[in-house]
């Protein structure tokens, strides 16, 4: 087959992740698969050079940008345009909201091509002013219309797309973002040295978070649970970088907190076992979330998790695999915190739990498959 992947940029994110697992699985499989991107700006990292080696054609586009820009996004539009007459797939699969509106509007231009979109996670949700919600979740319908199929990674995400009127549930398939699992299953050497080298005490419990440091994903809410939690042992470790890292710093700072906090930065995505093995309990404080790719990464590690209850956390956390709180549940979440650290074998256990449930569940084999199915099903072939 023809396949066309557009996303606006190669940044270190699930997204990304899953649509590169996509491209490599599809193209190892003989097909002709082209990927569109942006360029990967922004602090959060890139995945453009896994990309560039990855057996497939990889197109950047300069004009395609997450950040709204009337001119600009008009010119990624004729791009896509243009690239998609040159290309010729039978299938054009976008992912997120601003490549999908693009580049639906684009391919449904072409003609001749089967349009999926996967849903990583929606545009609109409650913390957006009711303006904003009301434009993309027009423009999300407008898509909709042009679309064969949409992809979902959790059901969460189909049930609030359709309540906002988004498609028809015919549509919609859940497939769960592929991960390599066999990098998670295992014990990874490196865990250890990555204790050491961020200073971590032996006895200490460490709880971390994997995630940007940005607006939404609420370390606010690990900071004020942490100056409540009187066991020095229990020490935070925040994965990542982005805007809010000097605010966080300083909010550490002003806590007295220096101590027990670790800021390792931005961590290419081979040395995530690594963290995931060096962890004792994984926190995921998200307010708005398709499915974090941190809380199955964990889980596959053996370890327990803690969640906020948004999107499509519930699909894989529960009483057997981890604890989840309602969000911005900071005597819940220190609460969560306090247990598991004071219990090893509770630990143990919701990790051995865990494990279980997402090795086959997360597989990016069992996601390309399933994926590949659609589109032949699509095809009629």
């Amino acid at each position: 087959m023809r396949i066309c992947h557009v996303i606006t940029r190669l940044i270190l994110g699930g997204a990304q992740e899953n649509t590169i697992l996509t491209c490599e699985g599809l193209s190892a499989r003989g097909h002709e698969v082209t990927l569109i991107t942006g360029p990967a700006l922004g602090p959060e990292g890139e995945l453009m050079r896994r990309a560039e080696g990855g057996g497939y054609r990889l197109v950047v586009l300069d004009s395609l940008r997450r950040q709204v820009n009337l001119w600009r996004d008009a010119v990624a539009y004729r791009d896509l345009v243009s690239w998609l007459r040159r290309l010729r797939p039978q299938v054009m699969h976008s992912h997120s909201s601003k490549a999908g509106i693009l580049a639906r509007k684009a391919a449904a231009k072409v003609g001749g091509m089967k349009i999926v979109h996967t849903i990583h996670g929606l545009p609109f949700h409650p913390y957006l002013p009711p303006w904003r919600n009301w434009l993309y979740v027009t423009l999300e319908r407008k898509a909709a219309l042009r679309s064969h199929a949409i992809i979902s990674v959790a059901d969460a995400m189909t049930s609030s797309a359709l309540a906002a009127g988004v498609g028809w549930p015919e549509q919609y398939t859940t497939i769960y973002s592929g991960i390599d699992v066999d990098a998670f299953l295992s014990e990874d050497r490196q865990a250890h040295s990555f204790r050491a080298e961020l200073g971590v005490p032996p006895d200490a419990i460490l709880v971390t978070q994997v995630s940007r440091l940005a607006e939404m994903k609420g370390h606010e809410f690990i900071l004020e649970a942490a100056a409540g939690i009187i066991d020095e042992r229990v020490r935070f470790c925040l994965v990542g970088d982005g805007r809010l890292r000097g605010w966080i710093e300083a909010e550490i700072a002003r806590r007295g907190l220096q101590r027990r906090f670790y800021l390792p930065g931005l961590l290419p995505p081979d040395r995530i076992p690594a963290v995931m093995h060096a962890t004792d309990i994984l926190v995921h404080c998200s307010l708005h979330e398709g499915l974090a790719r941190a809380l199955p990464q964990a889980m596959l590690a053996g370890r327990p998790v803690i969640s906020f209850d948004v999107d499509g956390a519930r699909e894989v956390v529960d009483s057997n695999t981890g604890i989840l709180i309602p969000p911005g549940d900071v005597g819940g979440l220190k609460q969560a915190i306090e247990v598991l650290a004071s219990s090893p074998p509770f630990r143990r256990r919701l990790g051995s739990m865990g494990r279980e449930r997402c090795r086959q569940m997360f597989d990016h084999k069992r996601m390309v498959d399933r994926i590949e199915q659609l589109y032949r099903g699509l095809l009629g072939t």
